[in-house]
């Protein structure tokens, strides 16, 4: 069955470009203008994840996460802000607002559809986890990625885990924002994580003492 993606923008050009983009992954889509009718959508018929603007009118990204979240029906939606600030305060106020992903404009097909389908893996390797512990599924059937980092992949990771943007990490580490891009990428998809905060955690988790 192909995964519902809600698609939230009040910028018609972005809004049909991500759209494609999704549709082209095999996703079955829907969209947005903003926040209030995005809620309308979502009580029509709720998506397996949704990817947000930030900035909108009526009702901006930050307003609806906090909605969702509040929601005992809606509160386990992924939700992947897509945002031209790329201010350390803006993300830290999505992340409060409960959103899972924060990626900013212009960004890369190739790094969104590989959170999103990390996400959706995770949320598939959950339930399956659940159907096991109550005997629904042989324990066989449930598989989580976890290959080992390269060093530059580490220090890419560390600088995550120090709140920093791609574009501070790719100034830090004389590389290129694409090139920062693809390791986090890269590392999401080894680790199975969904979200740079994984990231973080995983980091914090594995440093010396």
């Amino acid at each position: 069955m192909k995964k519902r993606l809600l698609i939230v923008d009040d910028e018609p050009n972005l809004l049909r470009a991500v759209d494609a983009v999704l549709r082209n992954e095999g996703f079955e889509t829907s969209t947005a203008r903003n926040g209030r009718e995005a809620l309308l959508k979502v009580a029509e018929n709720a998506p397996d994840l949704i990817v947000s603007d930030v900035r909108m009118p009526a009702m901006d990204g930050y307003a609806l996460a906090r909605r969702l979240r509040s929601s005992p029906n809606y509160a386990l939606i992924p939700i992947i802000f897509l945002s031209a600030k790329d201010e350390r305060q803006d993300r830290i106020e999505g992340f409060r607002s409960g959103v899972d992903v924060y990626l900013t404009k212009p960004f890369e097909p190739e790094e969104l559809i590989a959170v999103i389908n990390n996400i959706l893996q995770r949320l598939e390797q959950t339930h399956a986890a659940i159907a096991r512990l109550v005997g629904d599924v042989p324990e066989e059937t449930v598989f989580i990625r976890d290959e080992a980092l390269t060093d530059a992949e580490w220090r890419v990771a560390e600088s995550v885990a120090r709140g920093m943007s791609n574009k501070e990490i790719a100034e830090a580490l004389n590389l290129s924002t694409r090139t920062i891009e693809n390791h986090v990428s890269r590392i999401l998809a080894k680790k199975g994580f969904g979200n740079r905060v994984e990231i973080a955690r995983y980091v914090i988790s594995n440093r010396a003492d």
